[in-house]
């Protein structure tokens, strides 16, 4: 074998097994509460689904009590709240911010985006702004990464 052939094959190994590390990061199993009525929050599931997680979907009308048990900070809610590996992930999160919320695992409650942004996992159309995502302990967040 050639030193080129041998090179690509190395390079196609490395970028298969970062592929598949991403991916094993995130949990078998998660929890996602919502409305009846929210229809993106299906499509926020299904995603979840297509990356390996296995989602169970519960329709809850006191998502408030959710997120203050959660200890999610006033004002910084979405539609729905996804519980999973030990964290609660607020709205739709964009999948690489979860994805680093579980390969670092710092010591929080979870992370979350704030709103319904257009272009984020579960909701259509093109991005339109930076998504600034925010990690959270006991209510009181500050910035975990922006996309």
């Amino acid at each position: 074998m050639n030193h080129r052939t041998t090179s690509l094959l190395l390079s196609a190994s490395l970028l298969l097994g970062a592929a598949s590390t991403v991916h094993a990061a995130l949990p078998e199993e998660a929890t996602l509460y919502k409305n009846p009525q929210c229809g993106c929050c299906v499509e926020y599931a299904r995603q979840l689904e297509e990356r390996g997680v296995s989602v169970t979907i519960v329709d809850d009308q006191d998502m408030g009590k959710i997120k203050q048990e959660a200890g999610l900070p006033y004002g910084l809610g979405s539609c729905h709240t996804v519980q999973m590996g030990g964290y609660t992930i607020e709205g739709h999160v964009p999948f690489e911010a979860v994805e680093r919320l579980f390969e670092q695992r710092p010591k929080v409650d979870g992370i979350g985006l704030a709103g319904m942004p257009i272009g984020t996992p579960g909701m259509p159309g093109p991005k339109r702004e930076d998504w600034n995502v925010y990690q959270f302990t006991d209510q009181e967040s500050m910035p975990f990464m922006t996309l």
